[in-house]
């Protein structure tokens, strides 16, 4: 079976995750926490980076890299990147732009602000860890938190800058959509959709994620604000309706309950792995901006 080593609220995590529950594919995912993530990834084939996609050639450890690996084994018909040679530069440029920089940016940002809340971001970023890893996060906290500061270059006021970036980002997004299109290249989804959403998802806490992630109203004033903020711009409300109906048709646990109440009657655990056998096919949905509250919703009532 496959394995997919993450850290499981990591938004790049959930690229590869939802790539291969869109796909159909069985897999065991490994959750470690941060700094541990390195040697699990090492350890895995990879890099020092997750998400880290351990396959029967080998190791893959880069989440675009997980994209096109899936999509070369999913029916023609689903697949992310486009056969025509110029759309399919085009899903490589807006995958390459949100990685570079809605990505990174969008992380640090609320890392930023869920610094001060520690157990509820602990609740939540050690949900499926091993539990030796959750006490080791825990009691080393301030060490951990040093070094997150160090890696993500967090410095007195990066948090405006990134959320001038963010905000640019989905203005960008935005001003994509405003023709009418359903989709950001056209009239399917693609992996350009799929990266955008997932690396979105730090800025909007989608409810339907491939884990539990905390919901406005658990937040302190500031962050929830800013959440909030975002949610209601188009392409906020866009990668929230992405997540609804294309992420919630194959997702393995849809629910924003803090993790101590999470059911897994969906998974079978142990100390260490997830396992998942995906839906045989995914749902074709259409999204629209706003997350509907039943069935799909039409383009045309957002704009």
């Amino acid at each position: 079976m496959l394995r997919l080593v993450t850290i499981p609220i990591s938004h790049y995590c959930e690229k590869a995750r939802w790539a291969l529950d869109r796909a159909g594919m069985s897999y065991r995912e490994e959750r470690h926490v941060q700094g541990i993530h390195r040697f699990a990834a090492a350890r895995a084939g990879g890099g020092r980076t997750v998400p880290v996609l351990v396959t029967p050639g080998g190791a893959i450890g880069e989440s675009q890299e997980i994209l096109t690996w899936v999509d070369a084994r999913t029916p023609s018909e689903q697949r992310l990147f486009p056969a025509e040679p110029e759309a399919r530069r085009e899903v490589d440029r807006l995958c390459a732009r949100f990685d570079l920089e809605l990505g990174p940016k969008g992380r640090r940002l609320m890392y930023v602000h869920i610094f001060p809340q520690r157990e509820l971001a602990l609740s939540f970023n050690n949900n499926g860890v091993p539990a030796w890893e959750d006490r080791t996060i825990r009691h080393g906290w301030p060490l951990i938190e040093r070094v997150i500061r160090r890696v993500l270059e967090i410095r007195p006021g990066v948090e405006i800058e990134d959320e001038a970036v963010v905000w640019g980002e989905l203005d960008y997004v935005a001003e994509l959509l405003a023709d009418g299109r359903p989709y950001l290249c056209g009239e399917r989804f693609t992996a350009a959709d799929l990266t955008f959403a997932a690396l979105c998802a730090s800025v909007v806490l989608p409810p339907a994620y491939g884990v539990a992630l905390p919901q406005p109203d658990a937040l302190a004033p500031p962050m929830a604000s800013l959440v909030e903020r975002m949610r209601e711009h188009p392409a906020g409300r866009y990668a929230l309706a992405l997540f609804a109906n294309d992420r919630g048709a194959v997702s393995r646990m849809v629910t924003s309950a803090p993790p101590s109440r999470v059911s897994t009657k969906a998974w079978t655990s142990s100390t260490t792995c997830w396992e998942w056998s995906a839906p045989a096919s995914p749902a074709d949905t259409i999204p629209s901006r706003n997350p509907p509250t039943s069935g799909p919703v039409s383009m045309a009532s957002l704009r």
